[in-house]
C-alpha cells in the first residue's frame, strides 16, 4: 500500500504541490489527472525521492521507502529514453538488473512480454531498427518485466494508437491482478474511466477532486439524457428544467438538464402519449467533469 500524507513542494514562489494526500491499496489503480503544469509529474518525483519534499511523508506498506523497496518499483517517465545501440534483450536485461533481478530470472520472460505487447521485432534486434511505436512498447516492458509491486506511469498512453493502448491496458491489469499498486497520469479520460478504481484531480498543486470514478460522476448529478422519440428539439426546450437539446450524431437527442430532478419532469412529458424508444439519464462523463473543473480553476 502506498500512502502520501500532506505532500508539499515549492520552487521559489511557485507552490507546485500543496498539501496533497492520498492512498493506493494493493491491487488497485489510481488515476492522476490535471492540466499540463498542474503538479502531476512533481508528485511522482516526490514519491520516487527524485526531489525532496518541503513537507509531508510518503509511506510504502506503512514505512518510508528503503533501498530494497526501490527494486519493487516500476516507473515510466513522460520523457522516454532507450539506448538505441543495444538489442531489445540487452536493454530489458539492463533495466531489470538495475532492479535487482538476474539474467537467469528475466531472460525466460522476454519472449512472453514481447508477445504480450505484440512487439514487431526479435529479442536480438537493435532498438534503433524498431519503429517509434515498438520502441515505446519496449520501454513499457522494461518498466513492467520485473513485476514491480508499485507501478508509476507518467502519460503511458501518449503516442500509442488504440490497438497498442489496449495492449498496454492488458499489461497494467495483469500486474494489478497480481496485487500491484498502480498510479498513472493521463489526459485521456476514457482510459482513466475504464482502468481506475480511484481518481485524483490536481489543479495548481492542490487536490480538487478525489474518490472513486463513479462517486465523482454521480456527485455532479445525472443531468444528461439521451432520448429517442418523435419529439422535436424545439418542443423539448419548452419543458421546465431542460437547458439544451442537441441532435446526436447518428440518431436521437442529447439533452442537458438544469438539475437531476428535471429528468422526472422530462420523462413524464415524453411518455405521456405512451411508448418511446429510449430514455437514458446519465451523469456527466469524466471528460466533461475535467473540462468543468479545469475551467472553473482557470477563471
Amino acid at each position: 500500500m502506498l500512502e502520501v500524507q500532506h505532500l508539499q513542494k515549492s520552487f521559489g514562489e511557485l507552490k507546485a504541490v500543496d498539501d496533497v494526500s492520498f492512498k493506493v491499496n494493493n491491487g488497485k489503480i489510481l488515476g492522476l489527472i490535471g492540466k499540463n503544469g498542474a503538479g502531476k509529474s512533481t508528485i511522482f518525483r516526490l514519491i520516487l525521492d527524485f526531489i525532496t519534499a518541503d513537507r509531508g511523508t510518503v509511506l510504502w506498506n506503512n514505512h518510508p521507502f528503503t533501498k530494497e523497496d526501490s527494486n519493487d518499483i516500476g516507473y515510466l517517465p513522460e520523457e522516454r529514453g532507450l539506448s538505441i545501440k543495444l538489442t531489445i534483450e540487452e536493454q530489458l536485461l539492463y533495466f531489470a538488473e538495475l532492479r535487482g533481478k538476474t539474467k537467469k530470472e528475466i531472460s525466460p520472460k522476454i519472449n512472453e512480454w514481447l508477445k504480450l505487447f505484440d512487439v514487431k521485432g526479435k529479442r536480438k534486434d537493435k532498438i534503433k531498427t524498431l519503429s517509434k511505436g515498438n520502441q515505446q512498447k519496449v520501454q513499457v516492458i522494461a518498466t513492467l518485466i520485473h513485476e514491480p509491486k508499485l507501478i508509476i506511469l507518467d502519460e503511458p498512453f501518449s503516442g500509442l494508437d488504440p490497438l497498442n493502448a489496449e495492449l498496454l491496458k492488458k499489461g497494467i491489469l495483469s500486474l494489478r491482478d497480481r496485487g500491484a499498486c498502480v498510479i498513472f497520469s493521463s489526459h485521456n479520460m476514457e482510459n482513466v474511466s475504464e482502468l481506475c478504481d480511484e481518481l485524483l484531480m490536481i489543479d495548481k498543486g492542490q487536490v480538487v477532486l478525489q474518490g472513486s470514478v463513479q462517486e465523482i460522476r454521480e456527485s455532479f448529478g445525472r443531468t444528461h439524457v439521451f432520448l429517442e422519440s418523435k419529439h422535436t428539439p424545439e418542443e423539448l426546450l419548452q419543458v421546465p428544467g431542460v437547458k439544451s437539446v442537441v441532435k446526436a450524431k447518428h440518431n436521437g437527442l442529447n439533452i442537458t438538464l438544469e438539475n437531476e430532478e428535471a429528468g422526472k419532469i422530462l420523462y413524464e412529458y415524453v411518455t405521456k402519449d405512451g411508448y418511446i424508444q429510449t430514455f437514458s439519464q446519465q451523469p456527466l462523463t469524466l471528460e466533461e467533469i475535467f473540462k468543468l473543473k479545469a475551467g472553473e480553476h482557470h477563471e
